[in-house]
């Protein structure tokens, strides 16, 4: 097969080159992803230390709870509603227009709610300024549409402006951090670097898109908070996985050890986000293949599934090994006490992928956002009561062990709902194709 003959098979249909199109963009990304932090991480452990690198860790935990309450599900709900409504500039300006103003009332709500927080526990007194300065992360996540980006399938708009926040916070690290003191300047710089990403985006869809902002009615509002209900559910919950452990950790521990936990993750988290190219440049693929034929859909989330548990366990197996020499040259020597946690984690990123193909693809897409919500909470309860008591008794290895063990909490109920389903969705499109 020549070349030519081979390109016109690759891009036989426009959904099949955006899907590739879409894909690359956000691999690009992803190996930005990867290597930015690769760049700044050993940096900045060695320079700041566990006690200031853990603080800071603590901090964006602490505005994590505020970035998915001003998410509130809309990277997944309102991408599905301007994919499906893509073709009607007037429906796409309605949502985009009332996404945005639910985001900004929900953001200035959470800057209520942390200065209150802030100033009525001693904790948080003492390091005031940094939670504010980790705020702009907020701000700037609110300000970036990429739900917008997402549900028109312009991955390469997302993958331009992440990179281009990455690079200024990459460059100004090595600029302004030059010992343990300038600490302050890593959630300055972050932020910036998100605000600056999220005002470029919003230029880039009112000039490209043609999109115009409208006063929306409150019953459209509504409509809009009611479809991310329990999508955003489900990421608060989520984030008892992502935020919460580490706030546990904080208040039992200290700032040191904190930082050997947060260092850990956040190598656990860059093997996850190998994922992230996949997982969303699918989705709205997903949505439509199974609108149009179920059997066709599963069997493309049997093939990504395979495929990807496949590489994953290879990879993993891999990094297992070399464990002790990840730590010693991502992290440093002052790090050691991190590789334990490390291997006790390195598990996660296979049973993430899993429950993103189950959860994410096929749960979320055929319509039981409610069940997807459910399993979350449940999953994320039984991490609330088991992180304090495991972290109590053996620190920050029980800390891990929780997470790991919410995981697989997940992994079962994503696997029990997306089955049962499908077999039903399969006998009703047999019985639809039989009267037809």
């Amino acid at each position: 097969m020549n070349i030519k003959n081979y390109k016109e098979k690759l891009f036989k249909s426009d959904a099949r080159k955006r899907l590739i199109e879409n894909f690359l963009s956000l691999s690009v990304l992803q190996i930005a992803n990867y290597i930015l932090p690769l760049i700044t991480l050993p940096y900045l452990v060695r320079v700041l230390g566990p006690e200031n690198f853990g603080l800071i860790a603590f901090s964006q935990a602490f505005i994590g709870y505020f970035m998915i309450l001003t998410d509130y599900g809309f990277n997944l709900s309102a991408t599905r509603d301007i994919s499906i409504n893509r073709e009607n500039k007037d429906k796409v300006s309605e949502i985009f227009s009332s996404v945005m103003i639910i985001k900004l009332a929900l953001m200035i709500i959470s800057l209520i709610l942390m200065s209150v927080i802030i100033f009525s526990f001693e904790k948080f007194i003492h390091d005031w300024i940094i939670y504010y300065l980790t705020f702009g992360m907020v701000v700037g996540q609110v300000l970036f549409p990429v739900w917008f980006f997402q549900g028109m399938e312009k991955m390469k708009y997302i993958t331009f402006l992440n990179i281009l926040a990455k690079v200024i916070f990459t460059v100004a690290i090595f600029v302004f951090v030059k010992e343990a003191s300038d600490y302050l300047y890593v959630p300055l710089l972050n932020s910036l670097g998100f605000i600056i990403a999220g005002i470029l985006g919003l230029w880039i869809v009112f000039r490209d898109f043609e999109i115009s902002f409208k006063f929306v009615g409150l019953e459209e509002l509504k409509r809009q908070l009611k479809e991310g209900w329990y999508i955003f559910i489900s990421q608060v919950n989520i984030t008892f996985f992502n935020n919460t452990n580490v706030i546990i950790l904080g208040s039992f521990t200290n700032n040191t050890i904190v930082g050997y936990y947060s260092a850990a993750e956040k190598l656990i988290r860059a093997v996850m986000g190998l994922q992230i190219p996949l997982i969303n440049s699918v989705y709205p693929t997903m949505s439509k293949l199974l609108k149009e034929d179920i059997n066709k859909a599963v069997a493309f989330g049997k093939k990504l599934l395979i495929y990807g548990t496949f590489t994953y366990v290879t990879l993993i197996s891999i990094i297992l090994l070399l464990s002790n020499e990840v730590i010693i040259l991502l992290l440093g020597d002052n790090f050691t006490n991190s590789e334990i946690i490390f291997k006790i984690m390195l598990i996660i990123p296979i049973t993430v992928f899993i429950n993103n193909i189950y959860g994410t693809q096929f749960l979320i897409n055929i319509g039981h956002s409610d069940k997807f919500s459910k399993i979350i909470i449940i999953s994320g309860m039984s991490n609330l009561i088991l992180c304090p008591i495991l972290t109590y008794f053996f620190s920050y290895i029980g800390t891990a062990i929780s997470w790991v063990i919410a995981e697989f909490f997940v992994l079962y109920g994503m696997y029990y709902y997306t089955t049962k389903y499908i077999e039903q969705l399969k006998l009703k499109y047999i019985l639809r194709f039989e009267r037809h």
